[in-house]
């Protein structure tokens, strides 16, 4: 789903805390996913935007330059504790720098195939 369907449909997701871990995830064909956390409601989940192009504005925050219906969606994981995810990436800054990195998260979240 694109990001603004992805904070419509819960608008808890929209006034939560979120924790980011890392923005250079790597697919097998060298596509670069963002990893985030929405505390409110235990999601783990990958953005990508195809050719991003970010800019940071005067707060030192990050945006797309994209519109949002651009940018995809998958969750990934359903965690509701903050300190239980904490250790289940446990080492991700280092495995984030590997090729393909998204087989580490994989191993970590399977996702189930519907």
């Amino acid at each position: 789903m694109d990001l603004e369907t992805f904070y419509e449909s819960n608008e808890a997701r929209r006034e939560s805390a979120e924790f980011e871990y890392g923005d250079d995830w790597t697919d097998a064909v060298g596509n670069h996913y963002e990893l985030s956390w929405v505390e409110a409601t235990g999601e783990l989940y990958l953005m990508i935007e195809p050719d991003a192009t970010i800019t940071e504005d005067a707060f030192g925050d990050w945006y797309p330059s994209g519109p949002l219906s651009e940018l995809t969606v998958v969750v990934i994981g359903q965690v509701d504790n903050h300190d239980h995810l904490e250790s289940l990436l446990a080492g991700w800054d280092s495995a984030i720098e590997k090729t393909n990195s998204l087989t580490w998260l994989h191993q970590r979240f399977p996702v189930e195939k519907k």
